[in-house]
């Protein structure tokens, strides 16, 4: 599916203009939307997938306008929302089943079928009469993601997918994106953790107070940061010093001492050294040195 957003702006009844004037391309695959929380991410998401309504500008699906043609765009797309709900009372198969009724017109026995192949898809299957309540938190989000996959749609949005999961469970999630994005289809992951988009994203959006920071690969943000991160260990002394004066992106306890990465214009100690930057690193240095935005 190819994607194409034009001048798009929301500006809520109470005149806080949540997105204004955002221009982006999105083909097949994965496509990372990153930003702090406020950015105006969940807004873009909802207007993406007909929640809501633009104020101004278009967005186009396989050159259909999404006002004009909703009836016909809505079946293309599946969503995750980040306040993702279900009926407790429902076991996780009658959930998705319900989730399938909506979005197929499949008889039950071909549609029991299906629910069974997307619940084994996303390691639900052991647990297909567990009252949906009673999942774990990751489990709750890959059932999620197996409704929003049930009507076999061609755009898959998502909303903070791994907020608040343990490490297994994230590296669990991304692994299930990452097969997806393999298919025939468009993913959107709208995050505020770097790493989600780091490992599964080959194009992104960095949206900061409603508009588009950055738009290209995750490498093409990295460069920017090649010569400006730095790696010391140092005593506490030297470490307070060195907070006080520049963004430290992460510390780990060294017998007493502390390993230091930093975001530096220039060398920032006498024993410091440049390292390979990651996406994190690129990320810190845009927002506080191109937007002037502190995260640390």
């Amino acid at each position: 599916m190819n994607i194409e957003i034009k001048e798009l702006s929301k500006v809520y009844p109470n005149g806080h203009a949540a997105i204004q004037g955002i221009n982006l391309e999105i083909g097949s695959g994965m496509f990372g939307l990153l930003g702090p929380n406020g950015a105006g991410k969940s807004s873009l998401m909802r207007i993406l997938v007909t929640l809501q309504k633009a104020t101004g500008g278009s967005i186009h699906m396989d050159g259909l306008d999404i006002n004009q043609h909703r009836k016909k765009i809505r079946p293309w797309i599946g969503y995750l929302p980040q306040d993702f709900t279900f009926f407790n009372k429902l076991k996780t198969w009658e959930f998705l089943d319900y989730a399938a009724m909506l979005s197929s017109d499949l008889g039950k026995k071909k549609r029991i079928a299906e629910v069974d192949s997307m619940l084994d898809q996303v390691g639900l299957l052991d647990v297909r009469e567990r009252q949906a309540n009673k999942l774990s938190g990751g489990m709750k989000r890959r059932l999620g993601i197996a409704q929003a996959l049930i009507g076999n749609p061609r755009l898959l949005v998502i909303d903070e997918p791994t907020t608040g999961l343990d490490p297994e469970e994230r590296i669990r999630f991304r692994n299930i994106l990452s097969d997806l994005s393999q298919k025939d289809v468009t993913i959107i992951l709208s995050t505020h953790i770097v790493g989600d988009i780091s490992s599964t994203c080959n194009n992104m959006a960095m949206l900061n107070k409603g508009e588009v920071a950055f738009s290209g690969a995750p490498e093409g943000m990295i460069d920017q940061v090649k010569n400006h991160v730095w790696q010391v260990t140092v005593e506490d002394e030297d470490f307070t010093d060195l907070k006080s004066k520049y963004s430290v992106v992460s510390t780990i306890p060294v017998e007493g001492s502390w390993e230091t990465q930093l975001i530096s214009m220039e060398k920032p100690h006498p024993e410091a050294f440049n390292i390979q930057p990651n996406l994190e690193h690129a990320y810190v240095f845009f927002m506080e040195n191109e937007l002037g935005v502190s995260l640390v």
